[in-house]
């Protein structure tokens, strides 16, 4: 990881997932959350707010080290215990059957290999846990469709692996996980980067 990444990137996320345009969104994905929640790219704590009070802990999965020092003052400010549980959501440290509830907040657009991150989601949430889920992805409008495809080079290279063209649903489904409830449309910013679906999912097995 170049000098870019490692400190340019997190900034750069920090000031771009901290729009008040997004609090809605979050407030939206957050609801519902219980107990010992899993939060697999934890980012800088813009989720930390509105987590619901029924959340006793939430175990976060975060592998920006300056990302995580970004994030310590919503941290020490949270009536939640927050805890840093490994850096990869590939590879999760946890047993099975550990979590009550998981939530990912734009981090199926980054991460390697999304199917697996979600699996493994599937594999330490205990029956019944939900999956609270909101990410950007692949615009149903063929015009904004064809621009996300023509930028996505730029933007794996200028966002540290970040996809415009990825399906959310699609990877939450495929990963072995039933929708109970979701709502898609266009963000306020720019039509490539905002088109958002928020939802939530249970495992099928």
């Amino acid at each position: 990881m170049g000098y870019y990444d490692k400190y340019v990137v997190p900034r750069l996320v920090n000031i771009a997932c901290g729009s008040r345009a997004i609090t809605s969104w979050r407030e939206k994905v957050c609801g519902g959350l219980f107990g010992d929640v899993l939060e697999i790219g934890f980012g800088t704590g813009h989720n930390v707010p509105y987590y619901p009070p029924d959340v006793n802990r939430v175990i976060a999965v975060e592998p920006s080290d300056l990302s995580w020092r970004l994030a310590s003052t919503r941290i020490a400010a949270s009536p939640v215990s927050i805890e840093r549980s490994g850096l990869d959501g590939q590879r999760l440290s946890l047993d099975a059957n550990t979590c009550d509830s998981a939530l990912v907040t734009f981090t199926l657009c980054t991460v390697p290999d999304p199917s697996l991150a979600v699996m493994e989601i599937g594999r330490v949430l205990k029956p019944g846990g939900q999956l609270h889920f909101l990410e950007h992805g692949i615009a149903p409008d063929s015009t904004i469709a064809r621009w996300q495809r023509i930028l996505d080079p730029l933007e794996f290279r200028v966002a540290d692996g970040c996809h415009l063209t990825r399906n959310p649903l699609s990877i939450v489904q495929e990963a072995g996980f039933r929708i109970t409830w979701t709502q898609q449309r266009y963000a306020k910013g720019p039509k490539p980067w905002s088109y958002f679906s928020v939802g939530r999912a249970t495992r099928t097995n």
